[in-house]
């Protein structure tokens, strides 16, 4: 006999988390809504009722009054005076909300985040056929939300810490680009080109060639490096470097959040340690997932998943033959790969981040 006590508890705090997750998932949507409407950018500024808000977007006022009224229900908001008439209440941001929200220099710079997780879930349909055909959904399908916000969520450490700090534990590459004599470096997986431009104001003498499989972050990137005025010293392809042919060799070549996603990782690695040559460094910055499988997992190991499921996985089975790696990439992988690209030496390097962990590859 089956004591329905005993399983009612844990039935109950399953449909607890369950009911938890849901009002998150309302949250991330509803960050990616404001965000994508610009209200959080105007709320910063000064207080602003909901027609001010409507006014200031270019939007509804009735869907302005809703988002402002579920804000400040979900706390992301402070309301001047709760009794007020609905379209005479004031509301202001929470202590947090420009850093994590509006700052796109900010390390706690989150706004794509849900971005990006929205992106995905407008593919669920593509999603659900590529599991059951064992087909693809492409990165270039997912869109320009999730292309831009990729971008705009990596750029922060892009652009603050990489010269420095990733770089700081590469003393003599390090070196190397800040000598007198013009350095190169290839990027892999450039993406929106923001890395690119980060070495090349960090490096003032150095050149560097970007590379992506796509075609629109290619572009996204030139425009990018035309911005920043760095056309000269920047040049960006749209190719495969586990299939590009080139006599060029670099100083530093950099794969920063991509080695999961490439269809062909270790043939991709082996290309990297041709571009480096006898001298060069390979500088790979992947997921920080545990080095075994484990459940249940830390958030990160939930995160990573996540993404695996929807994104990353999927992009890579695109690609006919891949070896579908999938976002959790574990430490023992990165390694075995390095091996069979004929890497002598794949040391983690001591930097810090809640996200990526740092390989060092030498010939």
């Amino acid at each position: 006999m089956t004591d329905s006590t005993t399983n009612a508890a844990p039935a109950g705090e399953l449909a607890e988390r369950v009911l938890a997750s849901a009002v998150a998932t309302i949250d991330l949507l509803s960050i990616a809504l404001g965000d994508s409407l610009g209200y959080y950018r105007l709320l910063v500024r000064r207080p602003l009722t909901s027609p001010q808000l409507a006014e200031a977007s270019g939007t509804d006022e009735r869907y302005a009054r809703e988002w402002l009224e579920q804000q400040a229900v979900t706390g992301l908001l402070n309301v001047a005076d709760p009794t007020a008439a609905p379209r005479e209440r004031r509301y202001s941001p929470v202590d947090g909300v420009t850093e994590v929200l509006c700052d796109g220099t900010s390390l706690d710079f989150l706004a794509p985040l849900a971005r990006q997780l929205a992106a995905a879930g407008r593919q669920l349909p593509a999603l659900a056929t590529a599991y059951r055909t064992g087909g693809g959904v492409p990165w270039s399908q997912f869109g320009a939300d999730m292309r831009e916000s990729e971008a705009d969520l990596n750029r922060p450490g892009f652009e603050r810490l990489l010269v420095d700090d990733w770089l700081g534990t590469l003393p003599d590459v390090r070196s190397r680009l800040a000598g007198a004599q013009p350095a190169r470096v290839a990027d892999i997986g450039c993406g929106a080109g923001w890395s690119a431009i980060a070495l090349a104001r960090g490096f003032p003498t150095i050149v560097v060639d970007g590379f992506d499989l796509d075609a629109e972050s290619v572009e996204l990137a030139r425009r990018n490096v035309a911005d920043a005025g760095m056309a000269d010293r920047i040049r960006m392809h749209c190719a495969d470097i586990a299939t590009m042919r080139t006599d060029l060799r670099y100083d530093l070549v950099t794969a920063l959040e991509c080695l999961h996603d490439l269809p062909f990782p270790v043939e991709s690695l082996a290309a990297m340690r041709g571009l480096a040559g006898a001298g060069g460094t390979v500088l790979v910055a992947d997921m920080k997932v545990a080095d075994a499988f484990e459940a249940p997992g830390d958030d990160v190991e939930r995160l990573m998943y996540g993404f695996s499921l929807f994104v990353c996985l999927a992009d890579s089975k695109s690609t006919p033959g891949s070896a579908a790696t999938g976002t959790v990439l574990r430490r023992p992988t990165v390694e075995r790969w390095a091996r069979e690209a004929g890497y002598g030496r794949c040391t983690t390097l001591s930097v810090s981040h809640d996200l990526w962990r740092f390989y060092r590859l030498d010939p």
